[in-house]
């Protein structure tokens, strides 16, 4: 029998995934709100439902489509009673960056099959007569983009939902989980009622911090207030929506709401909609507002109405004054109206602007999807219920997941700070490398003194610093062959990027480098359980002798890579993971037996790094040991423990630069002393500090693959070249095997794929779209400046079966540039030179 489930929230995200559920067959579903139905008073009740298609995130444009495509078919029955008007979406340029933007964006939506053209300013006012021209330079124009009637949609969804037997029920307001074991059992309410359940979603929007505290569960959101305006009558509307301006085109004669595109002036935080006859205007340029819930009126002090919500807060008008002006100048129809009425209506913001999506780890049954705007609430809602009903969704959650994030960025000092830089932010054009600028220096490597002595420029991810490059090194440029000099690049690809890069991988190929490797997540996995425990959870063989590495995958049921492992056994019954993020710890967490054979730690923050790479690497680290490291004494793949200079080391015969060499790992205590005895005893050698930079190049050259940009759970290994890590005849059953064995590697129709840019000076970033004879067949995923070889390179997914040497396009802003498949890897195929 499918469970029971009981949804927390009648908006846009709940009336969804009810719809969602029972479609599926799931049909005992209960939606519980403490509002009235259908208007409950939440983010839903107010939401201006602009639907704009294309993101930086190909899962969120895939969860944006499926928005469009699904309210695009319903109606609630009513006159004029469609949920989705596709106006079309119009985002316009009023400076040369923000029209580059465009053009990228534009490369963004063709490879993810969404119609998108940049038009010049004259397009611009053809497209919305209402705008002046002369205040634009163009515009992004995206004709499937449109206008969700968010409240209209619930009304539909609601009922399609109770006609498969779901139940909805307002004015009822939850006050706690029942759980049992570890699991949830039902919903109590204020009334003193539990609603049984097996299963409790979560969709509360900004209320949804304070439900996840019922289970212990942080939910890292904050509720911002975002203003909005309607405007007097524009007197170039009156009579251009109504029945019988519209009744040649208008099914059954019904009104239109809007007809224009919805307007997006991002360079001043400001986006139009239609409302008849009137304009609707929407502002990021104020002030972040934290909106504390314990100052929102209670959904039965007056009721809820069109104008009167909990969420919807008093208009400060002062907040709002430039935007005004700006938009008259933008559109001067409105210099005859006036700010009719307005509201500082509440939202969700996150960390880093993505929803929130997953099952608590304390509570099972327990689960989110909250910070969901209705431009994804159906895409969200269909991945949720795939989750739930299937196990895993069709598309890859890792940017979603709410466990995607480390204790320390969910604790409330720093998601209050990050959700509201992200609200200024909102429609910044934002370099993919663009470092955040607060919260800094909190997650911090033993080696950061020395690396600042050394003029290090730090990016940070998760809270970790991360040297990119060391400005010291500048002085070596001199000694750079010219081989090695990397031609100039474009403003763009040369942000957050300097010339250093080159001196450090030419000292890593040619000498010896040191590379930071202490924010790579470590994990000690151990016990009498630990080999079994990991051999069900991975396609490599754990149960090697004491020493052994082994580079594996996590896959999920349907074969997809959930995240790639490098397990080093260090003992019988003790093996340390090499892991991409939390969610892996999260994931083996929820896999532990419960016998209690295994124990898992997370020891990161306790530990430290260094990779010691280049072809002088045992000439740097062997004086400082009397331990062998020899080829013969510790060949590749292999880890044993150790001394350097009397500090107990563990050393992993491992490169992902491609050359000779060791990650060294230490107890955080003795990093420094580490850090200072190898930098001392490599300086006669050409030693450098190097940084991420060329760590990247590097590892591109080799072919080697990063989890999460270049691979996910949307490819199986033998798409992503990762088929070597799969051994199901040397191991018994394992995740995902049964998937694999139904996968012919031969017969898969894309593959990740090696190019080289042809006119050897061309640099591109990533996600761009590749064109194949000039239509859309792919993207990037990992690109950079290859120094060894002299020439930019990408890795991209496109159709299998391009032959070497196939001609491909790059879409990079306006332009294409010419790219070249070719064989990978780029760089010592034969691998001689990490096994000397």
């Amino acid at each position: 029998m499918p469970p029971r489930v009981v949804i927390i929230g009648a908006g846009i995200v709940g009336a969804n995934l009810a719809d969602e559920l029972t479609v599926r067959g799931w049909t005992d579903v209960t939606v519980l709100d403490q509002g009235p139905l259908p208007l409950t008073g939440g983010s839903t009740s107010h939401a201006p439902g602009l639907v704009f298609q294309t993101t930086g995130s190909r899962t969120m444009t895939a969860f944006a489509t499926y928005t469009v495509e699904k309210l695009a078919g319903l109606d609630d029955g009513t006159a004029g009673g469609r949920c989705f008007d596709q106006v079309g979406g119009l985002e316009v340029a009023t400076t040369p960056e923000r029209l580059a933007d465009l053009h990228r964006k534009q490369g963004w939506a063709v490879s993810r099959g969404v119609p998108a053209s940049v038009v010049d300013a004259a397009g611009c006012a053809r497209l919305h007569p209402l705008l002046d021209a002369g205040q634009v330079l163009g515009g992004l124009h995206t004709p499937t983009d449109g206008l969700a009637g968010a409240a209209r949609a619930v009304v539909a969804l609601a009922r399609r939902a109770e006609s498969r037997g779901a139940v909805f029920r307002g004015s009822v307001r939850v006050t706690g989980i029942a759980q049992s074991g570890g699991r949830v059992t039902g919903v109590e309410t204020a009334d003193g009622e539990t609603v049984p359940a097996d299963v409790v979603v979560s969709c509360a929007g900004f209320w949804g911090r304070e439900l996840g505290t019922l289970v212990g569960m942080r939910v890292p959101l904050l509720p911002l207030a975002h203003q909005y305006v309607r405007t007097t009558r524009v007197e170039q509307l009156v009579g251009r929506n109504s029945a019988d301006a519209r009744s040649a085109g208008a099914p059954h004669g019904d009104p239109v709401e809007a007809r224009l595109p919805i307007l997006r002036h991002q360079d001043a935080d400001l986006y139009y909609r239609e409302h008849d006859d009137c304009i609707g205007i929407g502002s990021y340029a104020h002030r972040p507002m934290p909106v504390s819930l314990s100052e929102l009126p209670e959904v039965g002090d007056g009721g809820v109405g069109e104008r009167t919500q909990p969420s919807m807060l008093p208009f400060t008008s002062e907040d709002f004054a430039p935007q005004w002006e700006e938009s008259r100048r933008l559109l001067p129809g409105l210099q005859t109206s006036k700010v009719e009425h307005g509201f500082n209506g509440v939202f969700s913001f996150t960390p880093d602007g993505g929803p929130l999506i997953g099952e608590s780890a304390e509570v099972a049954g327990f689960w989110i999807a909250e910070a969901v705007w209705v431009t994804h609430s159906s895409g969200v809602a269909r991945a949720v219920a795939q989750l739930l009903v299937d196990g895993r969704s069709e598309l890859d959650l890792h940017g979603c997941d709410v466990h995607r994030f480390d204790e320390v960025e969910t604790t409330d000092a720093h998601v209050d700070e990050t959700a509201q830089r992200n609200f200024v932010e909102i429609y910044d054009v934002v370099h993919p490398l663009q470092p955040r600028v607060s919260p800094r220096d909190l997650r911090t490597s033993p080696f950061h003194d020395r690396q600042r002595e050394l003029g290090a420029f730090f990016l940070e991810s998760h809270a970790w610093e991360r040297p990119h490059w060391y400005e010291a090194n500048a002085v070596l440029a001199e000694d750079l062959p010219a081989r090695w000099r990397a031609p100039s690049r474009d403003a763009w690809s040369a942000k957050f990027h300097s010339p250093v890069v080159a001196v450090e991988a030419w000292r890593t190929r040619t000498a010896v480098a040191m590379y930071d490797m202490t924010p790579l997540r470590r994990l000690e996995v151990s016990g009498p359980g630990a080999c079994a425990f990991l051999e069900g959870l991975t396609t490599g063989r754990m149960d090697k002798s004491v020493g052994a590495v082994t580079y594996t995958l996590m896959l999920d049921e349907a074969g997809g890579v959930r995240s790639d492992l490098t397990v080093a056994r260090l003992g019988e019954q003790l093996f340390q993971v090499g892991a991409n993020s939390h969610l892996d710890l999260d994931h083996l967490r929820r896999a532990l037996p419960r016998d209690h054979s295994v124990v898992l730690r997370d020891i990161t923050g306790g530990t430290c790094c260094i990779g010691v790479w280049g072809p002088l690497a045992r000439d740097l680290v062997q004086p400082l040991s009397r331990d062998d490291f020899s080829h013969e004494g510790l060949k590749y793949f292999r880890a044993m423990s150790a001394h350097i200079a009397g500090i107990p080391v563990t050393a992993m015969r491992l490169s992902y630069v491609g050359e000779l060499g060791w990650e060294i790992y230490t107890s955080a205590e003795y990093g420094r002393k580490l850090w200072d005895v190898l930098y001392a005893a490599g300086r006669p050698l050409g030693v450098v500090a190097a940084g991420r930079a060329a760590f990247d190049s590097l590892r591109l050259e080799k072919g080697y693959r990063s989890w999460g940009a270049d691979v996910s759970t949307e490819h199986n290994p033998y798409e992503a070249g990762l088929g070597f890590a799969v051994r199901p005849h040397t191991k018994g059953d394992f995740v995902g095997r049964e998937a694999l064995e139904k996968i012919d590697p031969d017969a898969v129709t894309r593959r990740l794929t090696c190019l080289t840019i042809d006119d050897g000076r061309s640099v591109v970033l990533g996600h761009e779209a590749v064109l194949v004879d000039g239509e859309p067949a792919g993207h990037v995923t990992s690109a950079a400046y290859a120094y060894t070889l002299g020439t930019p390179i990408a890795y991209a997914w496109l159709p299998a079966g391009l032959p070497v040497g196939a001609g491909v396009e790059i879409r990079y802003f306006d332009r294409r540039i010419r790219a070249s498949v070719a064989a990978e890897p780029l760089f010592d195929p034969e691998m001689s030179r990490i096994r000397r």
